[in-house]
């Protein structure tokens, strides 16, 4: 399963003894890194190329075909994956020559991962634990998920002429104040997340009104089991949000920096700072989201999301764009028809004439959107 290469010398892996914390000069020997030390440490490093088909990265968590594999074979050996990625095939070579990965994450020609000559132990653990049916199982789900929310939809607005938006309008309010956002906003984005369905869950592992990873309320001092909880769920969403606004203070304009810190929340803010290299890289305005899009569209082809300014490879990039553009129609439709308003209010339609007729045709059909997204 695994084929080998020989161990760079200058590899961080590998060190002179010591003793007392200082190199004997006198022996210096080299000390192996192989799967004793990978358990002892309890972190398993691959390294592949980043792909669709290989490895990426989606609100935090790692999806591909390779991914999933070297995972499955981390848990066997009782230590956590921990990916890198490389921008071609040489540079995966010489990380692993020189100790910066333990494996190579990707079936090179002779369809094995790459191991080095001095990680017998690996090798060997590699050998055992493959089987020709696991991976087939593996690389079926990988290639055919779900990408779906599981989810019972509500109505885009619960009641248009008193300007009451969802059932937890309420709660919007409240969140919004304390993050000095929109409460329409924040309204917006739980529709387009989760339809107003507290117990929503998508495929890849988000809870709630507002799709919050576990990860991310964990840096939050939130636990799993309470992201059910509107309350909470809003809370934490609209924190979140707060904190991807302060992220992108460098983008001047505040409804362009809005149009960011949402694309953030669904594709990540390192893959969105990706785009926005890409448009400086080829003469564009960094600070316009209009011009940043066509980047984050891009960066699922390979010539960019494997440019070397590009540090975190490929994104799902069509469904962040169409994201923030759906996100941002929804806030404006809810902008016409509920006012902003402080907590202990009561909601009430924005004015509109009464001539408009293109009002109900403009939010026609918008009530069940793909789940795909």
């Amino acid at each position: 399963m695994a084929a080998v290469l020989a161990a760079c010398q200058d590899s961080p892996r590998y060190r002179p003894s010591t003793i007392f914390g200082q190199a004997d000069t006198a022996t210096d020997t080299i000390q192996v890194y192989d799967l004793e030390q990978i358990q002892q440490a309890g972190t398993l490093i691959g390294i592949t190329l980043s792909g669709p088909d290989t490895y990426y990265e989606y609100r935090g968590q790692g999806f591909g075909p390779q991914y999933l594999l070297a995972e499955e074979f981390a848990r066997q050996i009782g230590v956590k994956l921990q990916m890198e990625i490389a921008p071609d095939t040489a540079a995966l070579l010489q990380k692993i020559s020189c100790g910066e990965a333990d494996f190579i994450a990707l079936e090179m020609n002779d369809g094995r991962w790459v191991t080095r000559e001095d990680t017998p132990q690996l090798t060997a653990a590699i050998e055992e634990w493959w089987d020709e049916g696991r991976k087939q199982r593996i690389l079926k789900a990988a290639a055919t998920p779900t990408r779906s929310v599981r989810r019972k939809m509500r109505p885009l607005m619960r009641d248009r002429v008193h300007g009451i938006i969802s059932p937890y309008d309420d709660l919007f309010i409240q969140a919004a104040s304390a993050a000095k956002l929109d409460w329409r906003l924040l309204a917006a984005l739980a529709y387009q997340e989760s339809g107003f369905d507290p117990q929503a869950q998508s495929w890849a592992g988000a809870i709630g009104l507002m799709q919050i990873m576990p990860a991310t309320a964990s840096t939050m001092g939130i636990a799993r089991h309470r992201l059910t909880d509107p309350a909470v769920n809003i809370q934490a969403g609209s924190a979140y949000l707060q904190r991807l606004h302060d992220t992108f203070s460098d983008i001047q304009d505040p409804s362009e920096r809005t149009r960011f810190a949402l694309a953030a929340y669904n594709g990540g803010m390192l893959h969105i700072r990706d785009a926005m290299a890409l448009t400086r890289k080829h003469g564009g305005n960094e600070q316009s989201w209009t011009q940043v899009a066509a980047y984050v569209l891009r960066l699922q082809e390979p010539a960019y999301y494997r440019d070397p300014v590009v540090k975190n490879g490929y994104m799902r990039g069509s469904e962040t764009e169409a994201y923030v553009r759906q996100i941002i129609d929804r806030w404006d439709d809810y902008r016409t028809s509920a006012r902003a308003h402080t907590p202990g209010s009561t909601p009430t339609p924005a004015r509109r004439s009464v001539k408009d007729g293109s009002f109900q045709s403009r939010v026609k059909g918008m009530e069940h959107f793909s789940d795909s997204i």
